[in-house]
């Protein structure tokens, strides 16, 4: 689970600093900067599996081999910045294993993750030029500090009463373990001379090994494994299962091999959506955890589509293939092949919530695409189901996920809570030289835990409601317990009143 991203030099992304919960939702015009800031999550993700250069291809390029590396660093003028910074705190799971199955423990849950990367020009066939390491450093967060700064848990809602803040003080204790006071990685010397330490996990015992940062063509987190250096390895873990979701309709609508079940899990792009939903029928019936997920699914989708009675996966025994349908009340079947854009969006992110192994963070472009307006209030509900529940612990029933979405419709910044909401302009700043450059800033709603304290840093009214539009909202508060909407604070609710009756 991603708690806080730093991000210095990478495109338009100049002294970002964004605090996450289990949910977050990114919300703005075109072009000030939302897919960059998941353009940096998915960057981070990719360097825990790729080379450095074929890593930042795969982000900025899309496919297109001949681009240029420096569009990844900020520009300036005429000129690219030559350096860009991340800082990740995040939370680990205890558990996991490595490519070979290996198990590893980690000695500490809590940690910060900072890489600095510099452009250096090429020679020879590396004409296009390098990117190289000039810092890297995997730190332990000391649990005093990660309970202190994860203040999404301490959350005053309109159910924030003591039992609720206890709860979420269990879900801590689920998440928040071990101790550490010394590095994993560590980053010594400058220049030609400049080292990068890969620490042994039992401390201080033992000598690192040592690397020559000029001359790494990978990130040294991404050669982590479980028997020598278990923490670092479910580091790695974590970052590569962040995931950067676009749902595709042809993709969802494909059928799947009988090989492709026993380790389904659903694409980044919705591929395997018959496969993974058959594995789970499979796999909840063996612990009659959900005695029927065909149904549970259905009961889900009904709540987008009217009509909806059944949802099944027809094995094609001959040609030993997959399909998924859908039954109406009217007893008609319809393959996936009908059914709208819409309709498999919602199922792709169903199925995504009910299968428990999908862990780490889901980030999500303008999920409202190809939904109903009546309907974006429930696939708002649908991503907010598969984020953690912070009233229980950490567990099988519960597991640790957050999602984060970007969006530029005011309908859907009016119908999220309202401590999720970040709204991303850009703003122009003057650099060190004199120079005017835009950059992203990513600004919460005033009384946000978000900020720290004295913190001005958040999107004005005028701001925000320039953004929505003349819309009234008639809807009543919540006062069920749930999160309350942007749509339902009082400072919008009477703005909105004068300039609806105005």
């Amino acid at each position: 689970m991603l708690t806080r991203l730093r991000v210095n030099g990478f495109k338009n992304l100049v002294g970002v600093d964004i605090r996450f919960g289990p949910f977050t939702c990114i919300a703005g015009v075109n072009g000030v900067g939302k897919s960059n800031l998941f353009d940096a999550i998915r960057f981070l993700s990719d360097l825990t599996h790729m080379p450095l250069v074929e890593a930042a291809k795969s982000v900025r390029s899309e496919g297109q081999k001949n681009s240029d590396i420096r569009d990844l660093f900020h520009k300036l003028g005429n000129e690219h910045e030559p350096q860009m910074q991340f800082v990740a705190d995040m939370i680990i799971p205890l558990t996991g294993t490595d490519d070979l199955g290996q198990e590893a423990d980690a000695s500490i849950t809590t940690v910060r993750y900072e890489l600095v990367l510099n452009y250096r020009q090429g020679d020879g066939l590396a004409t296009q030029g390098l990117i190289e390491v000039t810092k890297e450093e995997l730190r332990p967060i000391p649990l005093s500090e990660a309970r202190s700064t994860m203040r999404f848990t301490t959350l005053d809602t309109p159910s924030g009463t003591r039992p609720q803040l206890a709860r979420n003080r269990a879900w801590q204790d689920s998440v928040i373990s071990g101790r550490r006071t010394v590095p994993f990685i560590s980053t010594e010397g400058s220049d030609e001379q400049r080292i990068i330490n890969f620490h042994q996990d039992g401390g201080s015992s033992g000598n690192p090994f040592k690397l020559k940062a000029s001359q790494l063509r990978r990130t040294v987190l991404s050669t982590a494994n479980a028997l020598e250096k278990p923490t670092a390895l479910l580091v790695k873990n974590e970052m590569r299962s962040w995931q950067m979701l676009q749902l595709e309709p042809g993709a969802l609508r494909q059928s799947d091999e009988f090989n492709a079940i026993a380790n389904a899990r659903l694409g980044p792009d919705g591929r395997h959506l018959p496969a993974t939903l058959y594995r789970l029928k499979l796999e909840k019936e063996r612990t009659k955890l959900i005695p029927d997920v065909y149904q549970t699914l259905a009961n889900k989708l009904s709540e987008l589509v009217n009509g909806v009675t059944s949802i099944d996966v027809e094995r094609d025994d001959r040609r030993e293939m997959l399909t998924l349908t859908l039954k109406s009340s009217d007893g008609t079947v319809f393959p996936a092949r009908s059914l709208s854009d819409g309709t498999l969006r919602f199922l792709g992110l169903a199925v995504l919530e009910l299968d428990q192994n999908s862990g780490g963070v889901i980030c999500l472009e303008e999920p409202e695409n190809g939904i109903h307006p009546e309907k974006i209030g429930a696939i708002l509900d649908l991503l907010q189901g598969i984020c953690t529940d912070l009233a229980e612990p950490v567990g099988e029933d519960n597991p640790l996920r957050q999602v984060i979405i970007n969006t530029h419709s005011p309908a859907v910044v009016q119908l999220v809570p309202e401590d999720s909401l970040l709204v991303a302009e850009s703003k122009e700043a003057l650099s060190p030289s004199g120079l005017h450059y835009q950059r992203a800033t990513y600004s919460p709603l005033p009384g946000n835990w978000r900020l720290a304290s004295g913190e001005t840093r958040f999107v004005s009214l005028g701001d925000l409601l320039g953004y929505l539009g003349h819309t009234h909202a008639r809807d009543e508060y919540r006062t069920n317990g749930q999160p309350r909407r942007v749509k339902d604070r009082a400072d919008v609710r009477s703005i909105q009143l004068d300039m609806f009756e105005s």
